[in-house]
């Protein structure tokens, strides 16, 4: 098992470009790999969790969609800009790549 996490960190660590998010190893997407990385998504939960807080039991459905559901709407579209511009191009990926397994 210690092997295999090795050679997930060594995927990731792999980064001379410097890209805050690079592809998943298995699906399409992207995985944050640096501080800067991770802190966007550590502030887009935030976010998610800050504007999760404002909806109770007696909020009507048009509060909900404009206090929640489109602010989350909005940061989603931000994070996945950020993600294309400050990452690796994401694509399918089903493991680490052939390049990479043989270093």
């Amino acid at each position: 098992m210690g092997k295999i996490f090795k050679k997930y960190k060594d995927y990731f660590k792999d980064n001379p470009k410097k890209y805050w998010f690079k592809r998943k190893i298995y699906g399409w997407g992207w995985v944050p790999v640096t501080w800067q990385g991770w802190l966007v998504v550590a502030i887009y939960i935030g976010a998610l969790l800050f504007f999760g807080f404002t909806i109770d039991a007696s909020s009507s459905d048009k509060e909900i969609i404009f206090t929640f559901f489109l602010p989350i709407l909005f940061l989603s579209i931000i994070l996945i800009r950020i993600c294309y511009k400050k990452g690796e191009k994401p694509r399918w990926q089903w493991g680490i790549p052939k390049k990479d397994k043989n270093s």
